[in-house]
């Protein structure tokens, strides 16, 4: 058996431009075949054709609107059917600009769906298949903003506090089955989700702004090292490490009997 077949197949949501498709071109590297999801068919069948040339590992594309539930139920179908997919790639996303009170909520609703729902539920379908196969890394991409949300807006930054949570509950769930997890956590990157929104990224000081190739490099090398959560713009690890201790500090007083002395 062969490196490619070895790694066996990633499913790379979101694939066709941006974080996506820098992801593919990495996991093709590592000798991955790929299953590659946009909405793009154009862009997706240009992406599949550079990398079966550039890395000769097999790649399928596939259209879908992750928006829509039918096209979310076939990918989770092919998750729990298909047993050479080894990794699962949660990176289809789209943000949102303006104030809570004011903004579309057609178009929320939407952002909810892609942000939350459908991660939720490829996230489900890739850990009931990887746990029964006893191998397998789920890839959630969050943000920053999950750990900052005054900084953005309400319902971005809530959706990807969604992503952060859901991650750490997961990888509990799943401790002890071989399946490893990991949330990434990019500051402003790069991509085309900006312009989407109608977000004018010029106007964000260029020192915040990082290449998605070297995001993603510092995301795989946090998968290398076993972190469960991945923020590359991060300089010192310890501040995380403290993040987290202050939350094992309040764990044992979270839920008690009494209400505290300075509510009576």
């Amino acid at each position: 058996m062969n490196s490619v077949q070895s790694q066996g197949t990633a499913l790379v949501t979101g694939a066709s431009s941006g974080i996506g498709a820098v992801y593919a071109q990495r996991l093709a590297s590592r000798g991955f075949d790929l299953l590659l999801v946009a909405r793009d068919q154009q862009r997706l069948d240009e992406a599949a054709s550079k990398l079966r040339a550039e890395y000769g590992v097999q790649v399928e594309v596939v259209k879908a609107d992750l928006t829509q539930k039918d096209d979310v139920f076939k990918l989770e179908q092919r998750l729990r059917s298909d047993s050479s997919i080894s990794l699962l790639l949660n990176n289809a996303g789209v943000a949102a600009d303006g104030l809570l009170g004011n903004a579309d909520t057609d178009q929320l609703e939407r952002m909810i769906q892609l942000n939350v729902t459908t991660v939720t539920r490829l996230a489900s379908a890739a850990a009931s298949s990887f746990a029964k196969a006893g191998r397998g890394t789920i890839i959630n991409i969050a943000s920053v903003v999950a750990l900052f949300p005054e900084r953005f807006n309400a319902t971005y930054s809530a959706s990807k506090a969604y992503v952060l949570s859901l991650t750490q509950s997961l990888n509990a769930e799943l401790d002890g089955t071989g399946v490893k997890v990991q949330a990434v956590l990019p500051g402003v990157t790069r991509t085309e989700i900006w312009e989407r929104s109608g977000i004018d990224a010029s106007q964000i000081p260029a020192e915040m702004v990082m290449e998605a190739g070297e995001m993603v490099d510092a995301a795989l090398s946090g998968l290398d090292q076993g972190e469960l959560v991945t923020i590359p713009s991060l300089p010192d690890v310890a501040d995380w490490d403290k993040f987290v201790a202050a939350r094992y500090v309040m764990a044992p007083n979270l839920s008690k009997s009494k209400a505290a002395a300075r509510y009576k």
